[in-house]
């Protein structure tokens, strides 16, 4: 798997052997404007208009040597679209989804495999677990020449004020769960700490609740560095840290004490590191185009403790009932028959607005 190119707000960036650590030694793609990347994923985030009105969110479009164009919109009452011209074909499809507010977040992956005629887009929102995916026939490679226009803008393009970042993948990339921590990161065990790409299936780690527990899998990937998954800094001493650690915004945490328990009426609470971000106990930590990521998958959704702060294990909910998102995973390549069912996490996960004020009240 090869992130191609990524572009914000801020740069561009396109190399045909691959960005930051996943460069490859030959190109993945020939330097030909003609050369067609057939499989691969384009993966952006946006924010969408509250009132739901359309607009063009990324597009390209160009007329030589044939009409070409790719358009991703958001349509009136909640929802993207997506509409790819390449001469006399069009492909396109269309996701619905609820809207909540100005600030609501959304990732969209589009992902196409023109050998096996098969394409899908896929909407997610950070902090849900809910995956809507559509599924396309026949969809239309992108040539170089298509990549350059719509990722380096050197076409009619658009890329508009809402987006937070857009990326290109040579490969199909996995929705849903994702890992969250570092693989450096120190999980305890019963032989002390250990880092967490050293833990694998058979393994244990000591929890916060639960003792001694196995490690069923242990699941790695590597994403563009940016939106909800810019990294984030959990500074040593807060949150009961030995050490500072770097997470992906989604890693939860359990944070209890007298002023969750007065607030939220309940013994401990979950809370995005996204959340926690306040300028001193919690920092995003600047980054390269892309980074990996890595998550222990324990038997009942236990609570890892790394260095010595409560984290979040991957949480998988009951995946393994619905084979199409479990394909689509990151835990695709497992046994189904080995994969546990998770319930609802045993504490209430905190909204951002919630986060906010509880971190100024343990700041004041």
């Amino acid at each position: 798997m090869t992130w191609l190119a990524l572009c914000d707000h801020d740069e561009r960036r396109l190399a045909r052997r691959g960005l930051g650590i996943d460069k490859k030694d030959a190109p993945v793609i020939a330097d030909d404007p003609q050369a067609e990347l057939t499989r691969g994923t384009i993966v952006f985030e946006t924010r969408l208009s509250a009132d739901g009105r359309p607009q063009v969110l990324l597009a390209y479009k160009d007329s030589y040597p044939q009409q070409r164009s790719l358009t991703f919109q958001a349509i009136p009452g909640g929802g993207i679209a997506m509409v790819q011209v390449q001469g006399d074909r069009i492909s396109h499809a269309a996701i619905q989804h609820a809207t909540a507010g100005r600030t609501d977040v959304v990732r969209i992956s589009y992902s196409w495999d023109t050998s096996a005629s098969w394409g899908r887009m896929t909407l997610e929102k950070p902090e849900d677990t809910t995956v809507t995916s559509v599924y396309i026939d026949n969809p239309c490679p992108l040539t170089l020449e298509d990549i350059r226009g719509l990722m380096l803008g050197r076409s009619d393009q658009t890329f508009a004020t809402d987006m937070v970042f857009a990326a290109l993948s040579d490969q199909i990339e996995p929705v849903g769960p994702m890992p969250t921590l570092l693989p450096e990161t120190p999980l305890a065990t019963p032989w002390g700490y250990k880092p967490a790409r050293k833990l694998r299936r058979g393994d244990t780690v000591l929890t916060r609740d639960d003792g001694t527990v196995p490690v069923l899998q242990s699941v790695r990937r590597t994403v563009p560095a940016r939106g909800s998954y810019q990294p984030v800094r959990l500074r040593a001493p807060y949150f009961g840290l030995q050490q500072d650690i770097i997470v992906a915004p989604d890693q939860r945490l359990i944070i209890d004490g007298p002023e969750v328990e007065y607030l939220f009426s309940q013994e401990a609470v979950l809370v995005p590191a996204r959340h926690l971000v306040n300028g001193f106990a919690a920092l995003k930590e600047p980054c390269g185009p892309t980074i990996t990521y890595t998550q222990l998958l324990l038997p009942r959704h236990e609570t890892l403790i790394a260095a010595g702060a409560s984290v979040e294990s991957l949480y998988i909910g009951r995946i393994r009932r619905n084979s199409e998102h479990l394909l689509g995973s990151v835990l695709h390549a497992f046994d189904r028959s080995l994969l546990p069912e998770h319930p609802r996490p045993a504490y209430h996960v905190l909204r951002w607005y919630d986060a906010i004020h509880l971190a100024r009240r343990r700041a004041g």
